[in-house]
């Protein structure tokens, strides 16, 4: 069994760092109501984040339902699965059930479209309490974080990891010197999990690790493209610059744009002119590449957009947070709109029986300014929803703003639904208490009537006196 699953902490004293983050968890979940916003853990991978949550829910005696990257997370999956567990109590006998998203950050795609927005519904409506893992918080969209409270795990110190990897290897009967276990710990880069898992990996089959077996063991060698940019504002010399390069996992295409999109940290308008400038000649090579076929020009565009813009940020340090580039989002959100329409397109088409090009070449117009005349009776009859309606309505606030009366409607029907629910249960109820009282009546009327008959039936005899006193 993986060390990593099987040293899983199961209570959260057990957790190694973040004592701050696990607090704020174990307050949340004690002082839980349906009022209480949901708990978004978010930091790097190897944190504890998953491993909080289930220990958390283990320690409240709650039953874990969860949904992480590996599952189809589809509208219809999470309705199902989460929508339905957060509206009804435990079958196991749990005290209330936690709805536990990992990965949240990652729903995008063909294979996700509409999770995001049934996860939202999901909040608005739970009675149970729900957690979301994400490695990025600003990766989740506003409105998700706006619902939510961001709980941060931040990584952990090798000083930390340290003990817990010398706590595994006493349990598992492997001598291991002190000098060891703070190398895996300091590689793994303050990832718990990854440093059991070299632990794991160099002790398999050995009674005894020392430093010379640690050469399965290192965490990916690779680095990251954050590693990368933080390099080229930093001051490393331009030999070690190529190698974190080198390492990197991206093309020189997408390193180019993870640089321009952080040249504004540079404050002097001359030195963004000048990194800008290097950047155009990585340009260069990288269409040389592209035209030519002949990839190892991307060596030159490397070492011209590194080096360059290195010299000119001259080792003075990214003092903020490292952006993804614009393009992405702009990007993101193009496709996020294409998708919106397509599907618009096709909740109109199966509402009025007409096909989804036909509506989007023709009546598209007609029908935004019929919207336009009544919005909240469309959005009603068509089941829009915000973003749909301001496809009609190109008026993001007042298309929320219908949204939200016809939310409210909805909702005092429902408990006006309820309350004559309840009115009718309530009065059938009297009404069978007093059929029930009267039958009770008439059953003692009836007890008391037969009592009487048996009284007068019974006529006492005639005394001897009487029978002879004519005589």
């Amino acid at each position: 069994m993986d060390w990593a699953e099987k040293y899983r902490p199961r209570r959260l004293e057990d957790l190694v760092g973040n004592t701050t983050a696990i607090r704020r968890m174990a307050e949340w979940a004690q002082s839980w109501t349906r009022e209480s916003k949901p708990l978004i853990l978010y930091g790097k991978p190897g944190t504890g984040k998953t491993s909080s949550a289930l220990a958390l829910a283990n320690q409240m005696n709650w039953e874990v339902v969860e949904l992480n990257a590996s599952d189809q997370r589809t509208k219809a999956v999470i309705e199902k699965i989460a929508g339905t567990s957060s509206m009804t109590r435990s079958l196991s006998g749990a005290s209330r059930k936690l709805i536990l998203l990992d990965e949240a950050d990652n729903l995008q795609g063909t294979a996700d479209r509409g999770g995001a927005r049934a996860i939202l519904d999901v909040i608005r409506n739970t009675r149970q309490p729900i957690i979301l893992i994400a490695n990025e918080m600003y990766e989740l969209s506003p409105e998700l974080r706006s619902r939510c409270e961001g709980v941060l795990f931040r990584a952990l110190p090798a000083r930390s990891i340290v003990p817990r990897l010398r706590h595994i290897c006493s349990a598992e009967c492997i001598e291991c010197s002190e000098e060891v276990l703070k190398e895996i710990a300091v590689s793994a880069g303050g990832d718990m999990r990854a440093a059991i898992t070299m632990l794991y990996a160099s002790a398999a089959g050995k009674n005894r690790l020392t430093e010379d077996e640690l050469y399965t063991s290192g965490k990916d060698g690779r680095a990251t493209i954050f590693d990368l940019v933080s390099a080229i504002f930093g001051s490393p010399s331009g030999e070690k610059l190529l190698q974190i390069s080198y390492e990197v996992d991206e093309t020189p295409e997408t390193v180019e744009q993870w640089i321009e999109s952080n040249l504004h940290h540079l404050k002097n308008p001359d030195k963004i002119a000048q990194g800008y400038q290097f950047l155009s000649s990585a340009d260069e090579y990288i269409g040389y590449t592209y035209r030519q076929q002949y990839y190892r020009l991307w060596r030159y565009a490397t070492a011209m957009m590194v080096l360059g813009v290195s010299s000119t940020a001259e080792g003075r340090g990214l003092h903020a947070r490292i952006m993804p580039p614009t393009r992405w989002k702009k990007m993101g959100t193009y496709k996020k709109q294409k998708s919106l329409r397509l599907g618009l397109f096709q909740k109109l088409s199966n509402t009025l029986h007409i096909p989804r090009h036909t509506i989007r070449d023709e009546y598209m117009s007609p029908l935004s300014m019929i919207v336009e005349h009544d919005p909240h009776l469309y959005a009603r009859e068509f089941s829009l929803d915000a973003d749909e309606l301001n496809l009609f309505l190109q008026d993001r606030g007042l298309s929320q703003e219908v949204i939200k009366a016809i939310r409210k409607e909805e909702r005092e029907a429902e408990n006006e639904k309820k309350k004559k629910s309840e009115f009718f249960h309530g009065t059938m109820k009297k009404d069978k208490e007093k059929q029930e009282k009267s039958k009770t009546a008439e059953r003692d009327v009836q007890s008391l009537s037969g009592s009487r008959d048996k009284e007068e039936d019974i006529t006492p005899p005639k005394s001897q006196k009487t029978l002879f006193e004519g005589f």
